[in-house]
């Protein structure tokens, strides 16, 4: 990843880690991606903009973060 302010990025890496970690949502994304032969960092970056997505909708919405349940 390259680009923006250093610290934000960091912030934001580590919080997708996190995610796929913990998450089923986004573990299940991120094993989705690396099944389709996508590199590990590309696949990252998408949970970032997915994380950051879903971010954005519940600042937007005025709503409580409420995992999904799978």
């Amino acid at each position: 990843m390259a680009g923006g302010r250093t610290s934000v990025r960091n912030v934001l890496y580590m919080a997708a880690l996190t995610a796929i970690r913990h998450s089923p949502t986004f573990k299940a994304f991120y094993d989705r991606l690396t099944s389709r032969g996508q590199p590990k960092e590309v696949a990252i970056v998408a949970v970032i903009r997915k994380l950051l997505t879903t971010l954005n909708a519940i600042v937007r919405d005025h709503t409580p973060w409420r995992p999904q349940n799978n």
